[in-house]
């Protein structure tokens, strides 16, 4: 029997659209036929979110972007109002946005406990409270937060990115369970990822290309993952052929998390 994913005139909201992982579930969004509000750090006028727009509207579909700071409650409201009133409502919410504050627990200081809640924790919360309006107009409304692997199981000195992370397997499981029936809840734990961020994370090694390989072969799928995989399943879980999904949190790392011990 063959599948295939059609969400021709759906409206998403996508946060972090201007690199990375974002930009790769914005493009698969786009290409199943959705149109896409979405916002990132970056300046409209920016190499990143004109490649974002240039992406989407490739494939046929609307593109709406704005500069927005989610750790800031209002600005992060303000911008799920706006991507609404673009897109004509949301059937979709996919809240991706996040930055490592890897310092470690014994370095770790006020502000950047209070800067990584804000914007990796109750980041994610606002944007989904701020959409239920109009999710609860919608057919059939998906949310899905992006998590990490890290959620489960941490790199040294992941402190306190992690601990943000592990909430938003909590708020998963609390929005599907509250908003359920009619709106699905899922999170997505990404492992290694070819995203700038990773790059950046490589780079920190005297032999960044020796780093990288060395992490290819910890997975046994021998590769790390790209954005527009992310994006894949993002578009499959929005779909109804997911939609007995809800309330979970899925690892996709490419197998990592079956090793028990390295060679």
């Amino acid at each position: 029997m063959a599948f295939s994913i059609d969400l021709t005139d759906t409206r998403a909201i996508v946060t972090g659209v201007s690199s990375g992982i974002g930009a790769g579930i914005a493009h698969v969004l786009a290409q199943a036929g959705c149109d896409v509000a979405g916002c990132g750090l970056e300046d409209e006028d920016s190499t990143g979110a004109q490649a974002f727009v240039a992406s989407v509207q490739g494939q046929g579909r609307q593109a709406f972007y704005q500069a927005v700071d989610l750790g800031d409650g209002a600005a992060a409201r303000s911008f799920v109002d706006w991507g609404a009133t673009q897109l004509g409502g949301i059937d979709f919410v996919v809240s991706n946005a996040g930055r490592n504050f890897n310092v470690g627990a014994a370095q770790c200081t006020e502000a950047n406990w209070q800067s990584n809640l804000d914007l990796n924790l109750a980041g994610h919360w606002r944007v989904a409270q701020a959409a239920r309006p109009y999710l609860d107009a919608a057919k059939q409304p998906v949310v899905i937060i992006m998590a990490s692997n890290q959620a489960f199981a941490i790199l040294p000195n992941s402190f306190p990115y992690n601990v943000a992370k592990a909430g938003l397997v909590g708020m998963v499981q609390s929005l599907a369970l509250e908003w359920g029936p009619h709106v699905r809840t899922v999170g997505i734990a990404p492992g290694f990822i070819d995203t700038a961020m990773n790059v950046e994370w490589f780079g920190r090694f005297p032999d960044p290309d020796a780093k990288r390989r060395q992490i290819e072969q910890l997975h046994p799928v021998g590769r790390i993952g790209t954005p527009e995989e992310v994006g894949a399943l993002c578009t499959f879980l929005c779909s109804p052929l997911a939609g007995f999904i809800s309330g979970t949190t899925i690892l996709m790392d490419g197998g990592r998390s079956a090793v028990l011990q390295d060679d």
